[in-house]
């Protein structure tokens, strides 16, 4: 069993950073794809970016302008996700997910995180 534990949401203003943590528990962890998505009120949840297990493969979706990087430190079981020049239209709920297969879609993913709140002021 995984259990993942998201962190560091927030309220930031337009053009701020903010960098959100996934905290994996579970000897499996570190050998699943894991993903960032993100669902804004009254929209589709949307994947922002993937990484392997290893770390050394990344994606992100076509609509990506390079705002946004993902990465993982296995020694710390944690994912982040480093969000720079943030836009109001950043704002929405952020999820972890991870799973075997390295997709796009919320499908694959077995197992989700509670999800953090990241808010954007204009």
């Amino acid at each position: 069993q995984v259990r993942l534990v998201e962190s560091g949401g927030g309220l930031v203003q337009a053009g701020g950073s903010l960098r959100l943590s996934c905290l994996g528990s579970g000897l499996s962890f570190r050998h699943l794809v894991t993903a960032w998505f993100r669902q804004a009120p009254g929209k589709e949840r949307e994947v922002v970016a993937v990484v392997s297990s290893s770390g050394l493969s990344t994606r992100y979706p076509d609509t990506a302008n390079g705002r946004f990087t993902i990465s993982r430190d296995n020694d710390r079981n944690t994912v982040y996700l480093q969000m720079n020049s943030l836009i109001p239209e950043d704002t929405a709920v952020y999820y972890c997910a991870a799973g075997p297969s390295f997709s796009m879609m919320t499908d694959p993913y077995t197992y989700w995180g509670q999800g953090t709140q990241v808010s954007v002021s204009s």
